[in-house]
């Protein structure tokens, strides 16, 4: 389920809608076979007893294993061959003891224990919300302060080359705020276990998802709220079933392996893996849950994928596990003990980034869990504004709120470090994090890194300030003419040695010597052929030469290149020339 605050969920505790009522609860291997995508088809009925399961081979070696399936009464719904994962349907209570018995077959487990509901053989589309447009001018808002995403944005807002994956309840990407940043050509859903690439099945089912997703990257348009990287793009694979709400293991399962194939470069995950708050390996059905999610996980980090998650809202101590009193949350839950070896999923995968939840004193949330390598780094989870279905926005608390910051500055940070691995971003994101001290008596290390809040609270601004330094000036003084009324010319200068992107303040310094500016266009073109106009033509200016300064939003491009400055006079009789023009990131 997503987390919501002290229950089984660890999306958000409350949403308050703005606009609208209150609301509450919230390697590079092969291309693995996701099976055959959903088509409509007519609406079928629940089967009773029907029950879904992994069955688990070594990797590419699932043949044998298929074809047991058929004969020990059960279907093929889908299969991720590349990393040996089936999801098989079965009416036959002893489908798994029988299946466990099939050579080649490593694993076999239920990942639920209640019966699949209809929806699951013909999914209907999400309906896509009435949108309202925002009037409200973006603020500064406390969360975007705290990390200082504010101050990184004078480097880069994110480039579109980087896409985020929203693996959630879905994206509303109607929304105001989202619209522009987001790639429905990427985006899915992965409910049910099986993928459903459908217009329109990315849609949300409830309201997390959209909240999550503005949090990353809704749009510096002026309106709304501005996400961490505002440039970035945004996909949805909803994972959310409905009408339950839950996040079974196919599903989870499914979406990491989308996002691995699909050339994302992070994914936000908000949620743990239903029913089982934690999977223990003693147990055969939640060892098959944790193997196959580990592996999809891994798939995916194989890819270039870093998994961002949330570390829950129990408040307890991820370290130290005795009970589980909410597991299963499909039918009745149930008091049982619970160890170490027990694992939340995703968020205590190898593979995944763990965050915790402060709140605005920098002091870890009533709600966050924590544990001594459990947490890589903090973020702001309490009272977050952000983005609602249907063009509104609220506020909503949960480490579901805190995730998504940290994945927003891992984007900013690929940005302008295209080429780093996912180790390579993990490891930035800790090593720029500014420190916290212990709150409170249960909080144990030290004040660079302690069992609250990891390396410290992630700094948008430090993890972004390695590429680019400011100051850094490119200039060309060879002298250009400007033919009189003809056609455009250009003076290029190169860069180099500036990672990344150009910041979204670059100073363009131009000096043109020309006795009616009015005459005189002048524009930036960027190495890949972008242009900024910088200075257009007036009849009604007729004073000498342009001698300005210039600032222009290049956070979306590459900063290292041939940039050039393209002059045009369109008007005769006057005549003038280039004289210098300067870059200064």
């Amino acid at each position: 389920m997503f987390l919501r605050s002290h229950s089984r969920l660890r999306r958000a505790a409350v949403v308050a809608a703005v606009g609208a009522c209150a609301v509450v609860g919230l390697s590079v291997p092969a291309t693995a076979a996701p099976g055959v995508p959903f088509s409509p088809a007519a609406p079928a009925a629940a089967q009773a007893g029907l029950r879904s399961y992994l069955v688990i081979t070594a990797p590419n070696n699932t043949a044998g294993a298929k074809s047991a399936v058929a004969t020990n009464g059960g279907t093929v719904f889908a299969s991720y061959d590349v990393i040996g994962v089936i999801v098989a349907h079965s009416t036959a209570t002893d489908f798994a003891t029988k299946m466990r018995a099939v050579s080649g077959v490593q694993q076999v487990g239920a990942t639920r224990t209640s019966d699949l509901p209809a929806q699951a053989s013909n999914p209907p589309i999400p309906a896509s919300p009435t949108q309202t447009t925002p009037t409200a001018a973006e603020t500064s808002r406390a969360d975007m302060t705290q990390i200082k995403a504010d101050q990184a944005w004078a480097v880069t807002t994110g480039s579109p080359s980087v896409t985020v994956g929203v693996l959630d309840t879905g994206v509303d990407d109607q929304h105001y705020d989202l619209k522009a940043n987001f790639d429905a050509s990427k985006s899915a859903s992965c409910a049910y276990g099986k993928l459903d690439t459908r217009v329109g099945s990315w849609r949300p089912e409830g309201t997390h998802g959209t909240h999550v997703a503005g949090t990353i990257a809704a749009a510096k348009n002026g309106k709304g709220m501005v996400g961490v990287a505002p440039s970035v793009k945004i996909a949805s694979v909803r994972i959310a079933e409905a009408p339950s709400g839950l996040f079974f293991a196919e599903n989870t399962i499914c979406a990491f392996v989308f996002s691995g194939d699909q050339g994302f470069k992070i994914t936000n995950n908000s949620y743990y893996t239903d029913p089982w708050l934690f999977n223990c390996p003693s147990n055969a059905d939640q060892a098959a849950i944790l193997e196959g999610v580990k592996r999809a996980a891994a798939y995916a980090e194989g890819k270039g994928v870093l998994n961002v998650a949330a570390a829950g809202n129990e408040n307890i101590d991820l370290a130290n596990k005795t009970t589980d009193t909410t597991s299963p949350n499909d039918s009745t839950p149930a008091s049982r003990p619970v160890t170490n070896a027990c694992l939340a999923v995703p968020n205590e995968l190898p593979s995944v980034l763990a965050v915790s939840s402060i709140n605005s004193s920098n002091v870890k949330s009533s709600f966050s869990n924590f544990g001594t390598d459990k947490i890589v780094v903090a973020a702001p989870g309490d009272n977050v504004y952000s983005t609602l279905p249907g063009g509104t926005y609220g506020n909503s608390s949960g480490t579901s709120m805190a995730s998504p910051h940290v994945a927003g500055v891992a984007a900013l940070i690929l940005s302008v470090n295209p080429a780093l691995t996912p180790a390579q971003v993990r490891a930035k994101l800790a090593t720029d994090a500014d420190d916290l001290a212990c709150s409170d008596s249960r909080c144990a290390g030290t004040t660079a890194k302690n069992n609250f809040y990891g390396d410290g609270r992630v700094d948008a601004k430090d993890a972004v300030g390695g590429g680019t330094t400011p100051g850094t000036s490119f200039e060309n003084t060879a002298d250009l003419q400007i033919p009189d009324g003809g056609a455009a010319v250009t003076s290029p200068i190169t860069v180099t040695g500036v990672p990344g992107n150009a910041p979204a303040t670059l100073k363009v310094d131009v000096n043109v010597v020309h006795p009616y500016r009015g005459d005189v266009v002048i524009d930036l073109v960027a190495p890949d052929g972008s242009t900024y106009r910088l200075k257009g033509s007036s009849t009604n200016d007729a004073a000498d030469n342009v001698v300005a300064t210039y600032t222009v939003n290049a956070s979306t491009e590459v900063a290292n290149g041939t940039w050039k400055l393209k002059v045009q006079d369109i008007y005769r009789s006057d005549v003038g020339y280039l004289n210098s023009w300067k870059l200064t990131f």
